[in-house]
């Protein structure tokens, strides 16, 4: 029987052992796509306490807690304790057998903390005081240096200033790239509250009186101009599915029936909303930006929830869509015939559509880049043993996987960075099974290198990155 998390943990087999402590564990971090605020990066934050780092807005264990039938005042309730809250984990954690939380849990225990204990009741109060001992000396920045981490693309609105990147920018003393990420989701969503009030603040930022689609797009080329200045190699599009819809009517009347306050057709929403992410795309195309698509999320499934606790709490789930393939080969097929295809990297939450994507990535690749169309890494629901291992067999039977731009981490937590050491593990053992069962050779030369580019090099090269 194996130790649980030994220096060999998920590596099951010696080839798959040499790749991982020769290769893919000395390999830094390129965290492309997260959620963190640059603020705290910049103020170098030090959290007060175990729970403020790991269960604040973490809503994977969210849903862990409540599945395990914890009252909500001890998930994201004002009148519990820290500690109280960090009691209702530690009665969870035991649970967690096949989920990627436990591991992720006593992974990130050990890493930072050097805490090799089993999280449990019995255990609570001496992991605590341990942990939080540990933080007085553990600042953001600390946490990121220690993870090996060169370069972090946050993810921001367009009418942000930027003003902390660029305070990052100036400051000497921080050893770690921040740049940032387009994200112009409020900018599409044409048919979601909150639109009208948006589109105003983007008109005030940019000085533009916005009434037709062509003011919409003049302000997003102004934005995107202006994250280029403060080194944006990335965008990221959070889409319920993917939109096509070919038009040749003008849209300005849908923009201001909008305006107006009035209710939006889902067709005249959609055809919006393609013209938009069009025009984003090929403005991506002429500055070099990676063009990040995520899909199939099924948000705010509970509506009392969202009502009390708001977004991002830990009511989305899967969804799956109809035709997900005919809308994406479309897009991705007008954008070409356009000379407008930047490149671009595909999510999709539901895992039914790895074969999918897989299959269409191969018909819009070019020399431009090696696997200028990317299979994003598994994502979110997703990012599991499982998960990662059926995205990359897809990608490797259907595409070269050594050309993958591997991890990111998705994460709001700056604990996070051990889902890299998570995913290498599990690339390892991956590529070491088909070597030790005679489906590849053990030219180690060749898989050491193939382990490295995955894990760092690819990432660099793709995006462009100067770390």
């Amino acid at each position: 029987m194996k130790k649980f998390m030994d220096e060999d943990f998920l590596l099951s087999n010696d080839t798959a052992k040499t790749l991982y402590h020769e290769n893919a564990k000395q390999m830094p971090i390129v965290d492309y796509h997260c959620h963190i605020d640059p603020k705290d990066i910049y103020e170098d934050v030090v959290y007060a306490n175990l729970t403020q780092v790991w269960l604040g807005g973490d809503h994977y264990k969210w849903r862990a807690m409540r599945t395990n039938g914890i009252e909500e005042r001890y998930i994201t309730g004002e009148d519990t304790t820290a500690y109280e809250k960090f009691e209702k984990w530690a009665e969870t954690v035991p649970k967690l057998i096949g989920n990627p939380l436990y591991h992720w849990t006593h992974m990130e225990l050990k890493r930072y903390f050097d805490i090799d204990n089993i999280l449990s009741p019995k255990t609570c109060k001496k992991i605590w005081d341990a942990a939080n001992e540990r933080l007085k000396d553990l600042s953001v920045r600390k946490i990121i240096e220690k993870s090996n981490v060169k370069l972090i693309c946050t993810t921001d609105d367009p009418i942000d200033d930027l003003r902390w990147h660029k305070y990052i920018s100036e400051d000497e003393t921080c050893k770690i790239k921040v740049l940032p990420a387009f994200r112009p989701d409020k900018v599409l969503n044409i048919d979601k509250p909150g639109f009208v009030e948006y589109i105003k603040k983007l008109g005030d930022v940019c000085g533009i009186n916005i009434k037709t689609v062509d003011d919409v797009k003049a302000a997003l080329a102004s934005r995107i101009e202006f994250f280029v200045k403060m080194g944006c190699k990335a965008s990221d599009h959070a889409l319920d599915y993917i939109v096509y819809r070919k038009t040749d009517e003008n849209l300005d009347a849908v923009l201001q029936a909008a305006l107006d306050g009035k209710a939006i057709d889902q067709e005249k929403a959609d055809e919006y909303k393609a013209e938009i992410l069009m025009f984003c795309a090929s403005q991506y195309k002429k500055h070099n930006i990676v063009m990040q698509l995520h899909y199939g999320a099924l948000r705010n499934t509970n509506p009392a929830a969202f009502a009390k606790l708001g977004p991002d709490s830990g009511f989305d789930a899967i969804c799956g869509y109809d035709k997900s393939g005919v809308a994406l080969g479309a897009l991705l097929g007008a954008l070409e015939a356009k000379d407008s295809l930047p490149k671009t990297i595909i999510y999709s939450l539901n895992p039914t559509d790895n074969a999918l994507i897989t299959a269409i990535i191969g018909c819009f690749q070019s020399p431009e880049v090696p696997m200028k169309i990317q299979h994003g890494s598994a994502w979110w629901f997703n990012d599991t043993k499982t998960g990662m291992m059926e995205q990359m067999t897809n990608l490797a039977n259907f595409s070269i996987l050594p050309n993958f731009i591997g991890m990111l981490t998705d994460s709001r937590s700056f604990l996070s960075y051990t889902r890299h050491e998570y995913f290498r593990r599990i690339l390892c053992d991956l590529i070491g099974q088909w070597v030790e069962n005679g489906e590849y050779p053990a030219d180690m030369e060749i898989l050491g290198k193939m382990v490295e580019d995955i894990c760092y090099n690819n990432t660099v090269r793709y995006f462009g990155f100067e770390v």
